[in-house]
């Protein structure tokens, strides 16, 4: 089993005087000492891989992964929309769908925020493809994205959840995951 480990601040909403608050997260994966979740947010990833077959990844300011693109869907949009949205929020590239990865929803990832929300896994992951632009971070969540060689993967920081999307989104399978 593995143990939470704190993370850094994330950006979330703003306080009374509309200024970001930071929030740190600890993220736990089949942890016996993990809180019980309390919420349940819809969210998204998306496993974009160019031409030269790299994958975009992101560096997230709030757990101090690297990630697929991703994040929450907001109200009066589809999965679809939201996918495509956090792409290019959280990376500059425009990009298109072309698949789905799977269905992620293992009640043994939880992330604790200090706030007291202990949210359980629940993300739609996507096959997608390059439209335009190049690979910039978004201050707010990201510290960096960049195309990363497949090979080279294996030696970023990545939550052992991750991990599995883009693992099954490089395996090309025909069906989606579902887990």
């Amino acid at each position: 089993m593995r143990r939470g480990t704190l993370a850094r601040p994330r950006v979330s909403n703003a306080n009374q005087e509309g200024h970001p608050v930071r929030m740190s997260r600890v993220d736990y994966y089949h942890d016996s000492a993990a809180p019980a979740a309390n919420s349940l947010v819809p969210s998204v990833t998306a496993a974009v891989v160019n031409d030269g077959g790299c994958v975009l990844l992101i560096h997230k300011i709030d757990n101090d992964y690297w990630a697929l693109p991703g994040g929450a869907m907001e109200p009066g949009e589809s999965v679809r929309d939201a996918a495509v949205r956090e792409i290019e929020e959280e990376s500059g590239i425009k990009a298109e769908l072309t698949g789905l990865v799977g269905i992620y929803s293992d009640p043994g990832h939880v992330m604790a925020y200090d706030d007291g929300e202990v949210r359980q896994e629940f993300s739609v992951c996507f096959h997608a493809r390059v439209i335009s632009g190049e690979p910039r971070h978004d201050s707010t969540e990201t510290k960096a994205a960049r195309w990363v060689d497949v090979a080279d993967i294996a030696s970023l920081r990545i939550h052992p959840s991750m991990r599995r999307r883009i693992d099954d989104a490089l395996a090309r399978r025909p069906d989606p995951q579902v887990i």
